[in-house]
């Protein structure tokens, strides 16, 4: 369910957005029936506060929206998030902004605020409309919280909705949408198209593992690849997670979510690239077919990797994408994936950590995520790290021992196998909400593509 702004030229509702000590000054020029109310029940301009204000009818004639201190709405990716749902129907337009405030922001808040997961049970739209504060950006506004929309509904369905027969097909739709060409490759042809990690992890489950590969836009423009994981539900394999690491596991295709919402992005913004996607969509089930540990596999490019523990099984299923990624020498190559248990315990759950041994590219990530509130931090390749991922019989271990710097060596996996693109930039990702906050609803979260989208966009201009 995505929201859409009203249409330019209606008649709105005047929303004032007032800090604790503007609401005094702006008061003293208003009607004697306005100063009557406030009078009468005073503002306080808090963040997060929300006042109707009526005429003599008694009809909303405005509404104030508290602004807060700096203090408070730098704890909020979106300050003004929440003011939509405290509304009554109708249709409102921001009047007084303070010279501070970010606009874009306010307005995607709004729009993001509309979500609703509702495939399983009714949920009541959001009934307050907003005139987008300027025109000129509202579609852009609006392709972006679609793509947010797109994410969230697909990590917020449960595999037996979303497993890699479904996830095939949204990937497909979207890419049949903007006149992309698609190539999915399933069962065992993996191993003839030399992806045999993909054919590993996922051939013990029901529905078959299968890359799925889109291209789109002009050949000869600069090429971005995205690799995102689909891993539509990861019980661990014969490292079995116990069930309460097991419970959101439907999550774990949530890089594959997010790499479509970027993807869906830059295609319906028509962003003069060679775009290029590639999702690894597999099921981690246990069957006599499982993989086991102690297994050695061969990669795509040849190196071998130990299997130490067959719930690191994401960074197996990307190997080979980025293999095959790499092999074109795109521009820029980015994986997206909920790929360690490590990068919530550095950053939490709202600030995924990225990687990239390109300084200017890892600056422009940095600012594009301040400037768009769409939080990403940098850690590093750690080259001193490169030894723990280096088991005695094999090129490689998926899992290496002693549980530090999990996300990071995590990472360093991933990079062995990116060789070939200009810059390669990891993301590691949540892909979750626990509790609700404004604009963000607690469950599936898409992080980072907004921010990503920024420096593709900027790089391309």
């Amino acid at each position: 369910m995505t929201a859409r702004f009203a249409p330019p030229g209606t008649s709105f509702v005047p929303i004032h957005i007032l800090a604790p000590d503007h609401v005094s000054p702006w008061a003293r020029h208003q009607s004697p029936v306005v100063q009557a109310q406030l009078g009468a029940q005073p503002f306080s301009g808090k963040l997060g506060a929300a006042r109707l204000i009526f005429d003599a009818s008694g009809q909303v004639a405005a509404v104030l929206a508290g602004w807060g201190t700096a203090a408070s709405r730098a704890r909020q990716q979106f300050p003004l998030g929440g003011l939509a749902a405290k509304l009554p129907a109708a249709t409102y337009g921001f009047a007084t902004v303070p010279t501070e405030a970010d606009m874009t922001n306010a307005a995607l808040g709004w729009l993001l605020s509309a979500y609703r997961f509702d495939r399983y049970k009714s949920a009541k739209d959001q009934a307050a409309h907003l005139v987008a504060p300027d025109p000129d950006q509202a579609h852009a506004l609006e392709i972006r919280a679609e793509a947010v929309a797109l994410a969230c509904d697909l990590i917020n369905t449960p595999a037996n909705d979303m497993g890699p027969d479904a996830l095939e097909a949204t990937a497909c739709a979207v890419a049949d949408r903007f006149g992309a060409t698609t190539t999915v490759t399933r069962g065992t042809d993996l191993l003839s198209a030399n992806l045999p990690m993909i054919h590993t992890v996922g051939r013990a489950a029901d529905q078959a593992p299968r890359l799925i590969d889109f291209q789109w836009g002009d050949p000869a423009a600069r090429r971005v690849t995205l690799v995102g994981k689909g891993v539509c539900f990861d019980t661990g394999g014969l490292n079995l997670k116990p069930s309460a690491s097991m419970g959101l596991m439907k999550k774990d295709m949530g890089g594959a979510a997010t790499v479509l919402a970027l993807a869906q992005m830059i295609m319906a913004m028509d962003l003069p690239v060679r775009l290029r996607v590639l999702i690894p969509a597999v099921e981690n089930s246990v069957s006599s077919g499982a993989f086991r540990p102690g297994d050695v596999l061969t990669a795509r490019n040849g190196l071998t990797v130990e299997v130490n523990n067959t719930d690191a099984e994401g960074r197996l299923v990307l190997a080979d994408a980025l293999a095959l990624g790499g092999e074109e020498s795109p521009a820029l190559m980015i994986s997206m994936a909920t790929l360690t248990g490590a990068a919530r315990v550095a950053m939490g759950p709202d600030v995924p950590p990225f990687f990239t041994d390109d300084s200017e590219l890892a600056a422009q990530v940095m600012q594009a995520a301040t400037r768009v509130a769409d939080p990403l931090w940098q850690l590093p390749f750690w080259e001193p790290y490169e030894e723990m991922i280096e088991p005695d019989i094999a090129d490689l271990d998926n899992a290496p021992k002693g549980g530090f710097a999990g996300a990071i060596t995590a990472a360093l996996f991933l990079r062995r196998f990116a060789g070939g693109a200009g810059s390669y930039l990891h993301v590691d990702c949540f892909g979750w909400t626990p509790a609700a906050k404004p604009a963000r609803p607690k469950g599936g979260a898409c992080q980072g593509a907004r921010a990503l989208l920024e420096v593709i966009a900027g790089a391309s201009a």
